[in-house]
């Protein structure tokens, strides 16, 4: 069993704040790359920027708020907890490089499947939930957002 450093009452503020600052941030860098997406007016009213300035809004308020009131705090995971925890970054990586060349049902199916068993799941249960996850995701953005997704360039 892993380790895990219990903080003092001051490292937890500190934790907080420097999340609270991080998130915003991001909020910001988010918010930026989110209003210079360029579009077509007539294709949309509301076009492709709205969803992710608002993200980026919720995200930033939510950071000022976390700023303030920064609650409980676990401590920093060691030895293979702490490999788990950096291991899906690096899975979320992964999945955007396999992006453009396998398409995006591949690379939500990869992502997923490694995620799953990362944190213990059986492997038959990892297969087909992301086989699951990918297709319903697909079905999400393709047929009901209507949202152009690539098949990758192994898929045509």
């Amino acid at each position: 069993m892993s380790e895990v450093h219990q903080p003092s009452s001051r490292t937890v503020q500190l934790i907080g704040r420097v999340s609270a600052i991080c998130l915003f941030v991001f909020a910001i860098a988010y918010g930026i790359g989110g209003s210079v997406i360029e579009y077509a007016f007539a294709s949309d009213p509301l076009g492709p920027r709205v969803f992710p300035v608002a993200l980026a809004v919720a995200l930033g308020l939510l950071s000022v708020w976390y700023w303030f009131s920064p609650g409980f705090a676990e401590g920093f995971p060691t030895g293979p907890l702490l490999l788990r925890v950096l291991a899906v970054p690096v899975l979320m990586l992964i999945a955007v490089m396999l992006f453009e060349p396998a398409g995006f049902a591949a690379s939500i199916f990869v992502l997923t499947l490694g995620t799953a068993i990362l944190f213990g799941a059986p492997p038959a249960k990892a297969l087909a939930g992301s086989i699951g996850h990918a297709a319903l995701w697909w079905f999400v953005f393709s047929y009901l957002l209507e949202v152009y997704l690539p098949a990758g360039a192994l898929f045509g």
